[in-house]
């Protein structure tokens, strides 16, 4: 099978491509950024997924299949051109699956997608609606290409696309939103809240996307790898030290004296929990996860 992987260049991305390559099948990457020594089997062009070379990868090669994970976070990301990469690229790529016969899509979205907030349901499904529009508006271009590449299900009914709401990933990659949240020595808290997370190691991330590729899925589906932690007990066994505030010392402090900048948003992910129930993706693969939240933790603490 040909697949068409967008946003390549990324740690998981490349984490990705690899296994595709192991399963005897044949990558083409997109990406802005470069992947100078790709293995045997993955070929790169470079491109921005919205403009026309992007387009012209998908006319000559004629993919079978494609897995887009060219989207970028607040976090990690606050370019203008965000939004636009965001709502904008996921719009292209699908349409030219439509265009060009693509045969299965596989969308990389975020458990965020649901928000954070004091009364959410301690577990989302995935028929809850969007939260984070409301308690974390600069996620909103990420929400809107979630429910883009949904509404590929009814739009172009010949694809079969899924939709993979991923929690956190954290590992020895050392790349993504929570690893973010903890490369520095001290990790920003809010005093009395000790919100559980929900991560999954990047390797087994990696697996689960294949996985939905193998597996023909259609639908939307959420994905996680073992429970959820507190944050106090992710920061102690990273190597980190917490730095609990009160909320309205914390917000003018962020950026500085070596805590991560965060969007205001982000706040509230920091107080409250964000847990997805992943059964239906388990049914749906007979996914298991292979690294227990320990040995996810000590992976991404040693690499340092």
């Amino acid at each position: 099978m040909k697949v068409l992987v967008t946003g390549i260049a990324g740690a998981l991305g490349r984490e990705v491509a690899k296994r595709l390559v192991e399963r005897g099948n044949e990558v083409v990457g997109i990406d802005v950024r470069p992947w100078y020594h790709p293995p045997e089997g993955v070929r790169v062009v470079q491109a921005d997924i919205r403009k026309r070379p992007a387009e012209d990868v998908f006319r000559t090669m004629r993919p079978d299949a494609l897995v887009h994970m060219a989207t970028v976070t607040h976090l990690t990301h606050r370019s203008r051109d965000r939004f636009r990469i965001n709502l904008g690229g996921t719009q292209a790529v699908f349409d030219h699956c439509h265009a060009y016969g693509v045969q299965q899509a596989v969308f990389v979205g975020r458990h965020t997608y649901y928000g954070a907030g004091p009364d959410s349901a301690l577990y989302h499904t995935e028929a809850e609606p969007p939260m984070a529009v409301h308690t974390f508006p600069e996620l909103s271009d990420l929400v809107a290409a979630d429910l883009y590449a949904g509404s590929a299900l009814w739009r172009y009914p010949a694809v079969d696309t899924s939709v993979l709401r991923l929690c956190y990933t954290l590992g020895p990659l050392r790349q993504g939103t929570l690893a973010a949240f903890l490369r520095g020595p001290r990790v920003p808290t809010i005093l009395g809240f000790d919100p559980l997370f929900h991560f999954i190691h990047e390797f087994d991330a990696a697996d689960a996307i294949v996985l939905a590729l193998e597996r023909r899925l259609r639908g939307v589906f959420n994905v996680s790898g073992p429970p959820p932690v507190p944050l106090s007990v992710i920061v102690r066994e990273t190597g980190r030290s917490g730095f609990p505030l009160p909320e309205a010392l914390l917000r003018p402090l962020l950026g500085r004296f070596g805590l991560p900048k965060l969007p205001p948003g982000a706040l509230e992910h920091v107080k409250y929990p964000i847990v997805i129930d992943s059964s239906a993706f388990r049914r749906a693969t007979g996914f298991t996860f292979t690294h227990d939240e320990d040995a996810t933790m000590a992976d991404f603490r040693n690499a340092g």
